[in-house]
């Protein structure tokens, strides 16, 4: 009996994802777990696999469709079945249907014309069920030719769309507004809707650590790391979150409940070219420096090439942003909803500050904190602060876990 496979949620709170390719063709014979499409979710371009051993009778979307979570876009048989007929299904434009004109009140009559095409044209019309009245024929005097029979069974391609390239002060260009540009979209604007984001705003002398980080570099380098400062920054926000719980939890406004996390699973935000990804570094505080900055190096790899997994961007309990690295000095970060808090990380600059009793040129790292102050007070926030700069300001602190 032939299974009408549904779109999976393949992650968490999944509701659609876009058909970008057709990994099978109709008539392809596959094996469980085989992928049968590339699909591309609002965090990531997932394969879907065959749920069971079968012929591929009937493939429902075409390429760049709009699939919703639990439609049916493939049917799956045994050899020799065919597939059920069914409603015609979406060719890719998803929105809301227009209203069916009403019904004339007396049945249209469409008057029968005089039909030029040969017995052998009429026979493959028959067999493929068109009707030749319907049909335009391309031959001498209008006749029909099979060519034109062929091309009536062909599916109907969607309208195109005339987009103006010029408004009225110059050229213009339309990008479509979908995936995971709309996702990021969706999520800054619930987060900046569903929160009171409040900014505080310091800066750690990160001297002593600067110069450990770059005596380690030669090491990294060897076991094929690329060391940043990031994992150092990621090593003194554990202790600082341990110390400020209410900076490592969630607000469950239904239940009137803080969920207090009592692990720590840090989010990188990463730049790419499709936005904003943010990979989780899990039970970052059971990790040594150097296997998390392997673990980013990887994560980070994988979210610019789309081949991350989703369980890689879910469970995130605290984000980490580092703008720095793009240049960015100072911002206001936007928490990753459902989290109550961000750090933000600034360009590493050399300024002038006063220093055993004499000015001296420093290493200075700008950190900006936003967090959601109903859950956590300026008071926790800045304590939170000062212990992470307290510990950039002396690793020793990161070997003591102390």
């Amino acid at each position: 009996m032939p299974l009408e496979f549904k779109l999976p949620d393949v992650g968490e709170g999944l509701t659609e994802g876009e058909l970008l390719a057709w990994l099978v063709k109709e008539g392809d014979q596959v094996r469980e777990g085989q992928p049968l499409a590339r699909v591309e979710t609002d965090k990531a371009v997932v394969e879907i696999p065959a749920p069971r051993d079968g012929v591929v009778l009937k493939l429902l979307f075409a390429e760049g469709a709009t699939i919703r979570v639990g439609e049916v876009f493939v049917i799956l048989g045994d050899l020799g079945e065919q597939a059920a007929p069914g409603p015609p299904t979406g060719v890719g434009v998803v929105g809301e249907l227009e209203e069916a004109p009403p019904e004339p009140s007396e049945p249209m009559v469409t008057p029968k014309r005089a039909v030029l095409a040969t017995p052998v044209v009429r026979k493959l019309a028959k067999d493929l069920g068109v009707d030749l009245t319907q049909v335009k024929g391309s031959g001498p005097e209008g006749r029909i030719l099979e060519a034109d029979v062929q091309q009536a069974t062909a599916p109907t391609p969607p309208p195109v769309h005339k987009v103006r390239k010029y408004d009225l002060y110059g050229y213009i260009e339309h990008v479509p507004f979908k995936g995971m540009r709309r996702t990021i979209a969706r999520n800054v604007n619930r987060a900046f809707q569903s929160t009171v984001p409040v900014t505080a705003m310091d800066e750690a002398d990160i001297t002593e650590l600067f110069a450990l980080k770059q005596r380690q570099r030669q090491i990294a380098h060897n076991r094929g790391i690329h060391l940043t400062l990031l994992p150092f920054v990621i090593r003194a926000v554990i202790p600082a979150l341990k110390a400020q719980p209410f900076l490592n939890a969630t607000l469950d406004e239904q239940a009137d409940e803080i969920i207090l996390k009592k692990y720590y699973n840090i989010g990188i935000a990463t730049d790419t070219p499709e936005g904003l990804m943010v990979p989780v570094i899990k039970n970052a505080g059971d990790k040594s420096i150097l296997e998390m900055a392997s673990e980013i190096q990887q994560l980070a790899a994988q979210a610019r090439d789309r081949s991350i997994d989703i369980a890689d961007l879910q469970g995130g309990t605290f984000t980490i942003t580092n703008y720095g690295a793009v240049g960015g000095l100072w911002g206001t970060p936007i928490m990753n909803y459902p989290e109550v808090g961000i750090l933000g990380v600034g360009r590493r600059q050399e300024l002038p500050r006063w220093w055993q009793d004499q000015v001296q040129i420093r290493q200075i790292l700008p950190l900006v904190l936003t967090f959601d102050h109903r859950v956590v007070d300026g008071g926790q926030a800045a304590r939170f602060l000062r212990q992470v700069i307290a510990y950039l300001e002396e690793p020793a602190l990161m070997l003591l876990g102390g």
